[in-house]
């Protein structure tokens, strides 16, 4: 039998004309990236099948990937959802709760300008979500095309490696239960902000029902991987640096030797 390839979970967070900006892709290097996948035959993962294949349920014989935004930015609507939309690709967004609550609390216009990222952090302070965060309309709008999901990124984005249980539970609990009253699905999925946990986060997302949960450590996933620490690449402004790393990180000597030399 041939061992099955490994399928690289790739990260975003904002899809926007800032380039050089933190953590962000421009449309036009995301487009590529997106064409790309289909046009080399790419399978595009929705989580509920990765963690089939992970558990052994799933057999997937050509090379597959799993496209993840961090955040929920409205730049991920604006830019990345007319693409993703183009190619049929599946694509999963993890959300901050509170942050959409705010946001759909004042849905008067889609702005036309995307602010920076720290341009957008601090409007989000400013309770000004609403100009850069997702609202529960264009979520719906998403999630109807059957290609877009979205899953819990907690309730208010805090680093969960250092909150006491009490405030964890509500962190873990209540964002995904306010994502299955508002999108009336199931939300087992969870991401953490900034990467962080600890034995006692994933002990809590555990109890409150969370069956993969997705870090920012760097690698690939294969069968037999562990769902509840599910490893992620960070995904650079680049095509030549995504088709190069697509074409390694789903063969299994390559990405085994090049993980191993390279952390990155």
């Amino acid at each position: 039998m041939t061992s099955m390839r490994p399928v690289p979970v790739l990260m975003y967070h904002h899809i926007n004309p800032h380039k050089g900006d933190m953590v962000t892709i421009t449309p036009e290097v995301f487009e590529c990236q997106m064409a790309y996948l289909q046009r080399a035959g790419y399978r595009t993962l929705k989580i509920e099948e990765l963690v089939s294949y992970i558990n052994g349920g799933l057999t997937i014989p050509q090379k597959a990937v799993v496209v993840t935004f961090d955040d929920g930015w409205l730049d991920n609507y604006m830019h990345a959802f007319p693409i993703l939309k183009k190619y049929k690709i599946n694509a999963t967004v993890f959300l901050i709760t509170d942050r959409v609550e705010n946001s759909s609390e004042n849905t008067t216009m889609i702005p036309s300008l995307i602010p920076t990222h720290e341009e957008s952090k601090s409007l989000i302070e400013k309770g000004e979500s609403h100009k850069v965060v997702l609202n529960w309309d264009v979520i719906k709008e998403m999630t109807d095309t059957g290609f877009i999901e979205f899953y819990s990124h907690t309730k208010s984005h805090a680093k969960c490696s250092s909150l006491p249980e009490k405030e964890l539970v509500e962190e873990l609990k209540e964002s995904r239960e306010i994502i299955e009253k508002r999108l009336g699905s199931p939300c087992p999925y969870l991401c953490w902000p900034y990467g962080e946990y600890n034995d006692l986060a994933l002990t809590s997302a555990k109890e409150a029902d969370y069956k993969a949960i997705f870090t920012t450590n760097h690698g690939v996933v294969k069968p037999g991987s562990d769902p509840c620490e599910i490893n992620r690449i960070i995904v650079k402004d680049s095509v030549a640096w995504f088709k190069k790393r697509m074409v390694i990180y789903t063969n299994t000597i390559l990405s085994s030797l090049y993980l191993t030399i390279k952390k990155k």
